[in-house]
């Protein structure tokens, strides 16, 4: 949510902020939100035209897709968190010079849980 500068003015939210937000609306719920319901959700005095323009933006990129009820649409998740932020990180690894080398440094900073469950994952028995 967007709080004041120092000039008593809201500081405006980013639009990698606002894609965000209006997916984590979206991932909160099993059912299609329309815009004005994701406004809502998401507060802050956030304009219905801004939320409807990051709809467009990530219904552009594939990320949200667009339910026709009438003339009302409502918006669902093309993929859920998990699958968005594997892909990410597959992104990530497919832009380095050395994929192997990065996969070791995220290793080295997974917390105990998450190695362990690395180690599930994999069928290996750990240490």
């Amino acid at each position: 949510m967007a709080g004041t500068g120092p000039h008593g003015r809201a500081e405006r939210r980013s639009a990698g902020e606002l894609e965000s937000e209006v997916l984590a609306a979206l991932w909160a719920t099993d059912d299609a939100l329309t815009p004005a319901e994701i406004q809502a959700e998401i507060g802050g005095g956030l304009a219905y035209n801004t939320v409807h323009t990051i709809l467009k933006r990530l219904y552009d990129k594939g990320l949200v897709l667009r339910d026709v009820d009438g003339r009302r649409g409502a918006y669902r998740p093309a993929k859920n968190a998990a699958e968005l932020t594997a892909e990410a990180m597959h992104q990530a690894l497919d832009r380095g010079p050395d994929p192997i080398a990065t996969l070791q440094q995220f290793v080295t900073g997974l917390s105990r849980q998450e190695e362990e469950a690395l180690r599930d994952l994999l069928g290996g028995t750990g240490p």
